[in-house]
């Protein structure tokens, strides 16, 4: 990895159209420092990406990058990491894509702990589609499709993380710029699946999930007494549905990650002689 890598090396020459005011614009922007302040370069990054507001990222940002399809971005991404354990692969995803027709994938992704990071900006709102009920909205949040709200509980991300087995679960908060790029930073340098759900308001299409609620009532568990590797301190945390906390939630001491348990730490591209040649042809096909 390099070391003299920059902030601005992440950037690419496209201007990003999302609305102004978006939250995605923080939590982006807290990607790349987060990239360059772990010694990471462009060309030993790569960002996956799905559809919707996030889908856009690997457009905005300056490295290897795929647009995929609507919750298909882990696995995409973990094919990536398997194929090529070198790359620093970013998953980048919206509550939309990730917790709802991605659900699975996300599930089976946090359990396997394969040594990537996955970014959510989680506006608990479906922004590109133009303002419907995601999986993350208020049971009472009013839509044009749900005018007497979704009448159902929003799904918990970081409850999900847990139960599945998940190493690293932090939470944050796009306009906290420091903190926001402290947080991907440690997702990244974390040995295993970093999960970092971020609150990524939407201006344009929830006005009750906005900066200023974020503000008011975000804990931040730096100030306090939280202990990130007890396991029971983090449940009783992420069940906590009249707090909205940010930090690292739990993170798993001595994790090993997937391609450590299964020897998968050499580029398939590399392995030469070692497969048979109709195997080494599909994966230069692909190279």
């Amino acid at each position: 990895m390099s070391s003299d890598v920059r902030f601005t090396d992440f950037k690419s020459d496209k201007q990003p159209t999302w609305c102004p005011g978006c939250g995605d614009f923080g939590t982006m922007n807290g990607m790349m420092k987060a990239l360059a302040e772990t010694g990471n370069h462009p060309d030993e990054t790569f960002i996956v990406a799905g559809i919707g507001c996030s889908g856009k990222i690997g457009t905005y940002m300056h490295s290897y990058a795929i647009h995929g399809v609507h919750g298909r971005a882990l696995p995409v991404g973990t094919g990536v990491k398997l194929a090529n354990p070198d790359l620093e692969v970013m998953v980048a995803g919206g509550d939309g894509d990730g917790y709802s027709i991605g659900a699975g994938h996300f599930v089976h992704a946090v359990r396997r702990n394969v040594d990537m990071s996955y970014i959510v900006m989680d506006n608990r709102i479906y922004g590109l589609t133009k303002g419907q009920a995601s999986p993350t909205s208020r049971e009472d949040f009013e839509t044009s499709t749900t005018p007497e709200g979704p009448q159902q509980p929003p799904v918990n991300p970081l409850a999900l993380s847990l139960a599945a087995g998940g190493t690293f679960i932090a939470q944050s908060f796009s306009t906290d710029a420091k903190r926001h790029a402290e947080l991907v930073r440690q997702a990244i340098e974390h040995d295993g699946f970093g999960f970092v759900n971020v609150f990524s308001p939407c201006v344009t299409f929830n006005d009750v999930d906005t900066y200023d609620y974020f503000r008011d009532n975000l804990v931040d568990l730096a100030e306090t007494d939280h202990d990130p590797a007890d396991r029971d301190q983090a449940k009783e945390k992420i069940l906590d549905s009249s707090k909205e906390y940010m930090g690292i939630l739990y993170q798993e001491e001595n994790s090993v990650p997937y391609e450590e348990k299964h020897g998968l730490t050499s580029n398939m591209a590399d392995i030469g002689d070692g497969a048979p040649d109709d195997a080494m042809d599909l994966v230069r096909e692909f190279y």
